[in-house]
């Protein structure tokens, strides 16, 4: 399976309160936060790694010439990665969207933290999965902006299923579980096609996207998590390294 990174934002919260590095080499549990992924999609038979970055700074690609060339930890990495500043993620995941054809891929940010166990029974269920993409959610809200995202139980041949009928700003008014998107997308080639109508009519941000999916008549299942953290400050990189410490 194929696997992306979007690490093309400048982490500029990040850099207002005194972090000097670049978000991706961020070290959060003793690795850099681009390091963690590709560790964790290696050890989920990663058939290729495409990343993102953006070229304000040249030390994230500098790195990323580094890994390609003598692995990480002396590990090969099949590792690609594209260099450009886009004006939103929607546009970093257009950038290397040429190189995710052929099957389906499973594309994160790249300041997503999970538990590495709950990331490989979403693998699992991904790779068995009938549906057009299973999208990662999360009932642990943590977020000052998350998308939340409506589901519906359903059982089909005696599993049980979470399907997703819409993507919103504000909680929807429902009695199901309230869940939020976790920014772990599984998704089918078809989903690139909805990417590219999306960049035609001139749409940003990855919210955007997966409501397109959606009115494209995507057919998407989501796979809860039971914590995901992303780091927006400061504060964010000792909650996620003690949420890491906790559940390695």
């Amino acid at each position: 399976m194929k696997y992306a990174i979007i690490a093309a934002g400048e982490g500029s919260r990040l850099a207002h309160e005194g972090v000097t590095l670049p978000k991706p080499l961020v070290r959060v549990g003793g690795e850099a936060l681009i390091d963690r992924l590709i560790r964790i999609f290696m050890d989920n038979d990663a058939e290729e790694i495409v990343v993102v970055c953006n070229d304000r700074t040249t030390q994230v690609a500098q790195h990323l010439a580094t890994v390609q060339r003598d692995g990480l930890n002396g590990r090969p990495v099949p590792l690609r990665f594209v260099v450009k500043s886009t004006p939103s993620s929607m546009h970093s995941f257009y950038e290397i969207s040429p190189y995710l054809h052929g099957g389906p891929f499973v594309l994160t940010t790249v300041d997503t933290i999970f538990r590495e166990t709950e990331f490989r029974d979403y693998i699992r269920a991904f790779s068995l999965c009938d549906a057009d993409g299973l999208m990662g959610v999360t009932d642990f809200v943590d977020d000052e902006k998350p998308l939340w995202v409506g589901t519906v139980t359903s059982r089909e041949s005696g599993k049980r299923r979470v399907e997703i009928t819409g993507f919103y700003d504000i909680p929807p008014s429902s009695e199901e579980r309230q869940f939020i998107s976790a920014g772990i997308y599984g998704l089918k080639e078809n989903a690139l096609t909805t990417l590219h109508g999306c960049i035609e009519r001139g749409e940003q941000r990855m919210r955007n996207f997966q409501r397109a999916l959606i009115s494209d008549g995507r057919r998407l299942l989501a796979f809860p998590f039971t914590k995901v953290l992303d780091i927006d400050h400061a504060s964010d990189i000792e909650k996620a390294t003690q949420f890491i410490v906790h559940h390695s």
